[in-house]
């Protein structure tokens, strides 16, 4: 079949992107957890202090690895999702998925331990349909680890085991604020997703958009870029695709992959 390309456009700058190089990552978790400072980690090193509870917010970022051209969209959801059918579009059309919740209360603890079951049984329901073997690569996030000991609800093995069944999950103590073990978690939630570890953060230079136009492979080539480069660039005035778009992204998998038309359907509601 054809490769499908999603164009990017941002200023000057038109990416195509191979759809087998292009990932959504899904953030989850109750309210005033975190999700939204750990976004804002990954995609400027800044930290908020300022508490903005988010509808849901979707960035783009693309990245120029050794010449290949990869793209991550980012999800963050809101905490108290009053749509639950929507969640499980989001959770259906992600590749990879960070759980966070909060070392000081436990009630983001549960909800965690709810959406991991929530993912593990959409995701299975979409994967009967298209026989496909992709494995879930998921990050459980305890975050604000910190604050004192004193105000700890959960208790790091309670974490360590729900993700000890699991290859492709792993736990991780964060905090946002002091920006401790962010990076690791990135690195290890791309590794179990057999991205490139230059996705990471720390591990690829920054472009600035008015650049953006080197950033296609033809004029990198031309600059005799050494092998060992990576870029990454924040998309400029980039919208969440519609509600529509994702749902016709999930059907046409459907569609492709799950030819023998099982009886049973993958409800979105």
């Amino acid at each position: 079949g054809q490769a499908m390309m999603k164009t990017m456009s941002g200023g000057n700058c038109n990416l195509n992107v191979p759809a087998k190089n292009s990932y959504r990552m899904v953030v989850l978790g109750a309210s005033r957890v975190g999700k939204s400072s750990i976004v804002s980690r990954f995609l400027n090193g800044r930290f908020e202090d300022q508490y903005t509870p988010t509808i849901e917010d979707f960035h783009r970022k693309v990245y120029n690895i050794r010449g290949d051209m990869y793209q991550l969209d980012i999800l963050d959801t809101s905490g108290n999702h009053p749509f639950p059918a929507m969640r499980r579009l989001s959770i259906l059309t992600g590749d990879v998925f960070i759980l966070v919740f909060s070392l000081d209360n436990r009630e983001s603890f549960d909800e965690v331990k709810r959406l991991q079951k929530q993912i593990l049984e959409v995701k299975s329901c979409l994967k009967n349909k298209t026989k496909e073997s992709a494995d879930l690569p998921m990050v459980i996030c305890g975050n604000k680890n910190d604050h004192s000991e004193i105000f700890r609800k959960v208790r790091s093995d309670e974490g360590e085991d729900l993700v000890s069944s699991d290859e492709n999950c792993a736990y991780f103590e964060v905090s946002a604020k002091k920006n401790t073990n962010v990076d690791e978690m990135f690195y290890v939630l791309f590794s179990m997703a057999k991205l490139p570890h230059e996705m990471s953060p720390s591990l690829h230079r920054k472009i600035s958009i008015q650049y953006g136009d080197t950033f296609q492979q033809k004029s990198f080539r031309m600059r005799r870029v050494k092998d060992m480069d990576a870029y990454g660039m924040i998309s400029p005035f980039v919208r969440r695709p519609s509600v529509n778009s994702d749902l016709k992204y999930i059907k046409s998998k459907v569609l492709r992959e799950g030819q023998s038309r099982e009886r049973e359907k993958c409800t979105i509601q």
